[in-house]
């Protein structure tokens, strides 16, 4: 990987994550421990085509159909699509080069990939042990990489990222992009629920912090930077 993001440097914003939402770090990392399981260590030359590359980082907004339209696949060098967005960026005859995914939509959808030799990051936490034992003996480990909040394992990466879409911008970073591209992402849907609400809270705070680490500007951050903040240990998304 590029300028890979080291887990000493992402675990005070993990402690940050953890404290925000109650979550255990104990069940992450058993749930890491019983995805290592059915872990390979996995070719990071698979993911050579986001090295140097201008990468469509895809979210699973309720805009991507719409965007999709207006979207050309040769404008950009390679795709990461986060859960759904697979799907319909698949209806629109578009390929994905990595899905991301905490296997809680569309496993299926990510089973085959695996089988048809595309990558695929799925991501273990303390909630979805029940789908990481279901459907990881499933996936073709091969074209497996398998991911955590916590820290890494020989086969078990953590390349940084909370939710499946801006997880996706982590894994195009960490493996050497030049430019992300980002479709399908909205921060103020109003059709999610409170906790998909302020997960989204963490992921826009996680770009900006990404971009600035980057020395970057990614256009899904263009009139939101005033209210963001990159000192992650000290947010707070509870009412």
């Amino acid at each position: 990987m590029s300028d890979s993001l080291a887990f000493t440097e992402w675990e005070p914003i993990y402690q940050a994550i953890l404290a925000d939402f109650g979550f255990d770090r104990a069940a992450d990392e058993r749930a890491r421990d019983v995805a290592a399981e059915f872990a390979e260590p996995f070719d990071h030359d698979r993911l050579a085509v986001f090295d140097g590359a201008t990468v469509a980082v895809v979210g699973a907004a309720p805009s991507l159909t719409a965007e999709i339209a207006a979207f050309d696949p040769d404008s950009v060098d390679a795709i990461v699509a986060a859960s759904t967005a697979v799907d319909v960026l698949a209806d629109g005859d578009i390929a994905v080069d990595l899905m991301v995914t905490d296997l809680d939509k569309n496993t299926a959808t990510a089973r085959e990939l695996t089988h048809q030799g595309t990558p695929v990051a799925a991501h273990a936490h303390g909630d979805n042990m029940p789908a990481v034992r279901e459907w990881l003996p499933q996936f073709d480990s091969q074209h497996t990489l398998v991911t955590t909040q916590a820290a890494p394992t020989d086969a078990v990466a953590n390349v940084g990222g909370f939710t499946d879409g801006d997880r996706a911008a982590f894994f195009a970073d960490a493996f050497g992009a030049d430019e992300l591209r980002f479709l399908g992402w909205e921060f103020d849907d109003p059709a999610v629920g409170p906790m998909k609400a302020r997960k989204l809270q963490w992921a826009e705070h996680l770009l900006y912090w990404l971009e600035r680490r980057r020395d970057d500007r990614f256009d899904v951050l263009d009139g939101r930077r005033d209210a963001l903040t990159t000192d992650l240990t000290t947010l707070s998304t509870s009412a």
